[in-house]
């Protein structure tokens, strides 16, 4: 099976890293994020990995192609351009897909220890073009509860329980492509709404940990968990 790994932005809420690397290249205890989710993806037997990438192109290509440990591994570096939104890269990577195929893809800054197994048979058994991975966001404040005025219970960093958002970590069949626009579009927005029309999206639950690296406060909380 194969995985995509979104890897072409330019990262820029994290720009005292991405001025001079790409954001998946930003480095968590001395090993790029990215590889984190390669691995990930490794466990699962997933047997071949896609980077589109686009934003600083050359360094993630010459990253892989250095590294003895990959080179026994299937992972390929494609250039889906340099302003091309989420949408747009996925339909350029539609050649490397075969007909009627089930593959995962996933951003290139989100760490989890979703079950991609079983994700998988859920997105098989609903038999729907499109799932996605809905995750609880782990907060960005502590949380306090009240009563009037008096202090019951503060988190200093609960993960949110109430609400689900996107974890990534989708699983599409390859007719996605009849839902990705010629134009320039974020996968997030005109593509995903199709889909709903027509009744084709699932959301698999998961309630382990999920996290992305949007901010430099992010990355040493990534430093913590994962140390």
């Amino acid at each position: 099976m194969k995985a995509i790994i979104l890897a072409g932005g330019k990262g820029t809420r994290l720009a005292e890293f991405t001025k001079l690397i790409p954001k998946p290249m930003v480095k968590i205890r001395k090993k790029p994020i990215i590889v984190y989710i390669i691995e990930h993806f490794f466990r699962y037997g997933v047997n071949e990995i896609i980077i589109a990438s686009g934003y600083k192109h050359q360094i993630i290509r010459d990253y892989f192609k250095n590294k003895r440990f990959y080179k026994n591994k299937n992972i390929s570096i494609i250039n889906t351009g340099l302003n091309t939104l989420t949408g747009k890269r996925i339909k350029k990577l539609k050649k490397y897909l075969s007909k009627d195929e089930n593959f995962f893809v996933t951003y290139g800054d989100g760490v989890s220890n979703v079950n991609l197994t079983k994700l998988l048979k859920f997105h098989i058994k609903n038999k729907k073009i499109a799932t996605l991975t809905a995750v609880h966001p782990p907060a960005r404040f502590g949380e306090l509860e009240l009563s009037g005025s008096k202090l019951i219970k503060f988190d200093e960093k609960p993960q949110l329980t109430k609400g689900w958002i996107n974890g990534g970590f989708f699983v599409f069949n390859s007719k996605i492509f009849d839902y990705l626009g010629n134009k320039n579009e974020m996968l997030e927005r005109e593509p995903v709404q199709r889909l709903l029309k027509k009744k084709n999206f699932m959301a698999y639950k998961h309630n382990g940990f999920w996290m992305c690296m949007d901010t430099s406060r992010d990355k040493k909380v990534l430093e913590k968990i994962l140390k």
